[in-house]
């Protein structure tokens, strides 16, 4: 029989395996966004390299975050602490509908004469490689890109100046995407945790993941810019690469943030910005499609 003292130590663990503060909710939701001809085709500050930087990410996410998904799950059945398995419920939820909105948004750049499916099956072949290392790294990957995605998402509801740069038709995507990011940012880490994932492994797959990133990223900005070659500006490009790594830019600025990863004992919340899902949320609610505004709960459970 367990004594006092194990079984205090135990439960103390078990409570403490989720950090999600309590105000925040993690639900998945439909939202229904549609991309038609009002959407421009340089929808980002009017930039062709900016534009295909953004939509080159978007391609990167219905494949990337299954991943994400099926890495988590690979582990659900070791969490024992009933808030952390409800926030892995809400992750696995808001991870799908993120797929299926940006889905949409994959097929608008399609129509344009870009070619998606040719970078998803490129794709394919990197996440199978991926697929064949171990369950628990797998899941370090998911931290470390949660971790890229949780500064982005920050950066874009912290930055007046990043959504009023995308037009109206595209910034609720976003906005919505960058406030579900942040609210969830903690469950993969969390999980990593509780399953014995330790600091060599997490910190070794961040350096790896934002390699690999960058190099998928650029090589599908690239293709997109080759088939809209027509109009590639060197003097659009120029200030583009600026705009995202020039002083104070997009990607620059959160260059302090991803060193924070390397921090022992270093955890997602150590930054606390859940005003900034407060603040957007309640603006959010009214890009919901009317078909989902009664909640849509369709997860890749």
């Amino acid at each position: 029989m367990l004594s006092t003292k194990t079984a205090d130590k135990q439960a103390k663990a078990i409570h403490q395996a989720s950090k999600t503060p309590d105000n925040v909710s993690i639900k998945a939701q439909r939202m229904g966004f549609e991309f038609d001809e009002q959407v421009p085709q340089y929808w980002l500050e009017n930039s062709h390299f900016l534009s295909h930087t953004m939509n080159a990410l978007s391609v990167l996410f219905p494949q990337g975050e299954q991943f994400f998904v099926d890495s988590v799950r690979a582990f659900r059945d070791q969490i024992n602490d009933p808030k952390l398995k409800a926030e892995v419920r809400g992750f696995i939820g808001q991870e799908a509908m993120h797929s299926l909105e940006h889905l949409a948004m994959n097929q608008h750049v399609r129509d344009q004469g870009m070619p998606v499916e040719d970078l998803e099956k490129h794709l394919t072949v990197v996440l199978d490689i991926a697929k064949k290392l171990p369950k628990r790294h797998q899941l370090a990957i998911t931290c470390a890109l949660e971790h890229l995605t949780a500064m982005m998402a920050d950066m874009l509801l912290e930055r007046d100046d990043i959504r009023e740069g995308m037009h109206e038709t595209m910034r609720p995507l976003w906005a919505w995407h960058a406030i579900e990011e942040t609210e969830h940012k903690a469950v993969a880490y969390d999980v990593f945790q509780r399953v014995g994932g330790t600091y060599a492994e997490r910190t070794f797959y961040l350096a790896f993941s934002t390699a690999a990133l960058g190099v998928v990223g650029s090589y599908f900005t690239c293709r997109m810019m080759l088939n809209d070659a027509k109009r590639f500006s060197v003097a659009d490009t120029t200030r583009g690469l600026w705009r995202l790594w020039g002083k104070n830019g997009t990607f620059s600025s959160l260059i302090p943030t991803w060193f924070s990863y390397f921090k022992p004992g270093y955890h997602p919340w150590d930054h606390d910005n859940s005003e900034l899902i407060a603040r957007f949320k309640a603006e959010i609610q009214s890009y919901i499609a009317p078909q989902y505004q009664s909640g849509n709960r369709k997860t890749l459970q």
